[in-house]
């Protein structure tokens, strides 16, 4: 069956929405980024400035965030995330990167010096330095790119890389590395083993075909238990879009789609993940179809018939057992 890839757009707000909440992202920079200065953050450090910098989401940069930590008094961290879906890497990433850094250091110049001025006449002094002081510092800015394609990334990290002659130039070519969160590097027990809200998201995310849903039976069920009381509130509908997605791409009757979903209003999500793992009907009955047509004799031909014939019995019982179970749990509901 062919890999389901739905809309970047749908995607792409998913986890716009994902990285926006300063609590997932902190969550993800505790889970996958190893600097302990990036460590035991709270919320109210975590500021989303990414619509200051509107002028570079374009060319379908729509998920990328830009967040600015403050660790201290005078202290910021400029974060930039970037998310990558393509079924291809993105090999432009150095470039990227080097246009969000240059930009976000110019806005904070222009915002540093203004308050200082801004300061200066109100108090006739300040403890802040202009930009252009022997001893004004700019802060770090910390790109990543996190990856949640199939695959390797193959593409160049340095931005030197990425250009011609870099040895000759060595010395006057900027050189920088973003760092990369590859989701194909973690699996299911490493994401379970983190046991947070993120770590739900990314499991649902890494399901990709028919084949993978048999995953959704590996998982603990006192990590389920946990993550219907953990997941907060504000956090419901990011989860019940991710569910949606992978309904799609694992062929589930789209009539029935919004009734699965929203089980995750209701925190229900091990009845849920029962009625995922009987989905891929659609699926089953093109295969059976093709195995058909493939059949070039007579006689493989009579059987692939009956063989498909049998599987459309089995798929309708298993349908009509799936929406009986459906019907039920609206039932309690009511």
């Amino acid at each position: 069956m062919s890999e389901y890839k739905p809309p970047r757009k749908i995607k792409d707000n998913i986890y716009k929405m994902i990285f926006e909440e300063a609590e997932l992202f902190i969550e993800f920079l505790e889970n996958f980024v190893p600097i302990d200065t990036l460590k035991n953050l709270t919320p109210d450090r975590v500021e989303n400035i990414s619509p200051r910098h509107l002028p570079l989401f374009t060319d379908n940069m729509d998920s990328d965030t830009v967040k600015r930590i403050r660790l201290g008094e005078s202290e910021d961290v400029y974060v930039i995330s970037v998310l990558e879906h393509e079924s291809e890497v993105n090999y432009t990433s150095p470039f990227k990167m080097l246009q969000y850094i240059t930009y976000i250091l110019s806005e904070h110049v222009k915002e540093n010096d203004a308050k200082y001025h801004r300061e200066k006449d109100r108090n006739g002094k300040t403890e802040m330095k202009l930009s252009t002081w022997k001893d004004f510092r700019y802060p770090p800015v910390f790109p990543i790119v996190f990856f949640d394609g199939p695959g390797e990334w193959t593409g160049a990290r340095n931005f030197i890389d990425r250009t011609e002659m870099s040895g000759v130039f060595e010395k006057y070519i900027p050189k920088f590395e973003y760092a990369l969160v590859n989701l194909n590097d973690y699996s299911q027990n490493d994401l379970v083993a983190y046991g947070n809200a993120l770590s739900l998201l990314l499991i649902v995310d890494k399901i990709r075909k028919s084949d993978d849903i048999k995953n959704l039976k590996d998982l603990p069920e006192q990590f389920i238990e946990e993550m219907s009381k953990k997941v907060p509130e504000a956090f419901l509908k990011i989860f019940r879009d991710s569910i949606e997605l992978l309904l799609r791409r694992i062929n589930a009757p789209v009539e029935e789609i919004s009734k699965i979903t929203n089980q995750v209003y209701e925190r229900r999500f091990n009845s849920m993940f029962e009625i995922i793992d009987g989905y891929d009907v659609q699926a089953t009955r093109k295969q059976a179809r093709e195995e058909g047509r493939e059949e070039g004799r007579e006689e493989g031909r009579e059987e692939a018939k009956n063989e498909y014939e049998a599987r459309l019995k089995n798929q309708a019982e298993e349908i009509a057992k799936l929406q009986k179970r459906i019907a039920e749990l609206e039932t309690m509901r009511i």
